[in-house]
């Protein structure tokens, strides 16, 4: 196995890091196979084999890496625009948090339908589904908060 690893290494880590995208990654993967391949040892049936199989572990390592990216980018939070100054950030929390009271200040019904509207980002239709209303009782809705929100805004800015 050390023959295998001396001999072929980087070149594994060469295919991980195509598949993968990062080195740190790819080297991960290699060495997990080569550990998992040198664990296993005693039941490869052809050992003459044995750099097919890393290779094949190397592959599968990276799949399953490619997987749980997969599964954190569908779960991840929307992408946030870096903040190029602390002060611009607090700008930003402040601006947040007046809207965050400004829609506490609003009707039970209009809160629901901006919050559904604009922060869970579902249609008119699925706003009126959601809240059991019909999509035009739904539109006004919307159109009154937007309206209450701006004067409630206007009058603290």
């Amino acid at each position: 196995m050390a023959t295998i690893f001396a001999e072929h290494h980087l070149g594994l880590v060469r295919l991980a890091l195509i598949m993968v995208g990062d080195q740190a990654t790819a080297e991960d993967v290699v060495q997990e196979a080569f550990a998992r391949t040198h664990a296993g040892r005693d039941r490869l049936r052809d050992p003459d084999r044995a750099l097919a199989y890393v290779r094949s572990a190397v592959l599968n390592g990276c799949r399953s890496v490619l997987r749980r990216r997969a599964t954190v980018f569908r779960r991840a939070v929307p992408y946030e625009p870096p903040v190029w100054s602390a002060e611009s950030a607090a700008l930003v929390g402040e601006d947040r948090k007046e809207v965050l009271v400004a829609l506490r200040a609003l009707p039970r019904r209009q809160r629901e339908a901006l919050t559904l509207r604009y922060y869970v980002d579902l249609s008119d239709q699925e706003v009126a589904d959601a809240m059991g209303i019909s999509g035009s009782t739904a539109r006004s809705t919307i159109a009154r908060g937007l309206a209450a929100l701006a004067r409630i805004l206007g009058e603290d800015a």
